[in-house]
């Protein structure tokens, strides 16, 4: 977990934040959002809302007293407690690609398997900059369709003790997250007192809230399992073609959502979601890593902050179809207004090519080492007597240099970053050693990481207990 005490850069001034309000405000009564749950219709009807069929117009001032019930911050407790972590405030916590259908190795780009989940699972234990190996880090192709999240859970849960994430495919799977968390930590009650899992309920913007999301952001906030109620929004696809219209359908599915939650059980914890870019207007293609991302990441941190909620965005995120420069800049230009907003829950942190479609093997390393050294550049200068080195200008004078300087001997270790990826070899020393590109080094980092790949520990009688009930589901499910 990155403690980010660096200034946050927010570009929105008190006239537009105020034209923003008014907007949202505008969406839900005016408008309405649909929630495609009977049961959620019945809670809001309830609480006096206007629910017609499926769509329910709202009153922006009760949807601020729910959404102020939220916590502003909390704990998520990992099976080993140096890796649990803190939800907002200053901090920010990092997650792998999620959701990807392929993967790319080299050359080669093809269905994901089980074993390529587990791989990618054993790298982000690997790496201290990730704080967790997410979720669906790539959808195992090669596993049945209705029991594959019980064996990426169990991988998550095995091969790193880190925090993960809750699947949401419905209600049905969450309940066996829940049911395996149990497991793991020894009870409900002590993943309701703090909570050990983050989950994904992606809106169907514009204005839906689906069933199969609904179903699975029930049962984890009954378990009080943090959920991010996420708008999906591709700019000219999911939401207007301006960032100021973008944001406020944004604010209104995000608020919406999680007034729902807070219906659901208050004081649950809950993140308020961003996924936000745009399409290529000549082609209609998803674009990522754009300007306009950017712009929307320093936006909606200023705007979850008014709000009193932690957030979630940024990423790695690229259109790139292998780990080229083009998936190290356009990854560059969302990752680093992410650390200048300062997101408290930062997804698709190493990994992501293709628009999403792509868990890429030497993008994964690319990204780490972003992540690394933005981490360094958002670390505060210490400015002090003993960093001044005045004894070295003494020793050295005029016209020498420092290079042999006890000061320099003293600190040469530590005093610059060392790259885990880039190459500063001269020409002949980098031709002598293979001429490899950054690619290719990476293919290098990943396969002796993988190598040298310890599990963490684990009870053997957790372990057993939890292959006991993937086991009996597997069963009772048909596969």
């Amino acid at each position: 977990m990155f403690v980010n005490k660096m200034p946050r850069y927010e570009i929105l001034s008190a006239d537009a934040m105020a034209v923003l309000d008014k907007g949202w405000r505008r969406i839900v009564t005016e408008i309405g959002i649909e929630f495609m749950k009977p049961e959620a219709l019945e809670l809001f009807r309830a609480a006096g809302q206007t629910v017609e069929g499926d769509n329910v117009k709202f009153d922006p001032d009760w949807v601020l007293e729910q959404v102020a019930k939220a916590p502003r911050e909390f704990d998520v407790q990992a099976r080993n407690p140096a890796n649990t972590v803190h939800i907002g405030g200053d901090s920010m916590v990092f997650s792998c690609v999620y959701g990807p259908p392929f993967v790319r190795e080299g050359d080669v780009r093809r269905d994901a398997t089980m074993e390529d989940f587990r791989r990618f699972t054993k790298l982000a234990q690997a790496f201290p900059e990730l704080d967790s190996a997410g979720g669906v880090i790539c959808e195992p192709n090669d596993t049945p369709l209705d029991s594959r999240h019980m064996d990426m859970l169990y991988a998550l849960m095995t091969l790193t003790d880190k925090i993960y994430m809750g699947n949401v495919v419905s209600g049905v799977n969450a309940r066996d997250t829940i049911a395996m968390s149990e497991i793991v930590f020894g009870s409900r009650a002590a993943i309701e007192e703090t909570p050990v899992c983050i989950s994904l309920i992606n809106c169907n913007s514009p204005l839906r809230w689906d069933d199969r999301m609904l179903d699975a952001m029930w049962e984890y906030n009954l378990a009080m399992q943090p959920v991010v109620m996420t708008p999906f929004l591709l700019m000219g696809a999911m939401s207007p073609v301006t960032i100021p219209a973008t944001l406020v359908q944004q604010m209104a599915e995000a608020l919406t959502g999680i007034a729902l939650t807070q219906l659901v059980r208050p004081g649950c914890p809950v993140i308020f979601g961003s996924f936000l870019s745009n399409i290529d207007m000549q082609s209609g293609s998803p674009q990522f890593g754009t300007p306009e991302s950017g712009i929307g990441l320093l936006c909606t941190g200023q705007i979850a902050r008014h709000f009193g909620l932690p957030w979630r965005s940024g990423g790695g995120l690229n259109s790139s179809q292998t780990a080229d420069a083009q998936s190290a800049y356009e990854a560059m230009m969302t990752m680093m207004p992410t650390f200048l907003a300062g997101a408290n829950w930062v997804m698709h942190s190493a990994g992501w090519l293709e628009g999403g479609l792509v868990s890429g093997y030497e993008k994964f390393i690319v990204d780490i080492e972003i992540l690394r050294m933005l981490m360094a550049e958002f670390t505060p200068l210490e400015i002090d007597e003993a960093s001044l080195a005045f004894d070295a200008h003494l020793e050295v004078g005029a016209g020498g240099h420092f290079l042999g300087a006890a000061h320099t001997m003293e600190r040469f270790r530590t005093c610059f970053y060392r790259p885990l990826l880039s190459n500063s070899e001269n020409f002949d020393r980098w031709t002598r050693n293979g001429s490899k590109d950054a690619a290719v080094r990476a293919r290098d980092i990943y396969t002796k990481k993988l190598a040298e790949y310890e599990a963490p520990p684990m009870d053997e009688a957790v372990r057993a207990e939890l292959e006991a009930y993937v086991t009996r589901r597997r069963a009772e499910l048909g596969d």
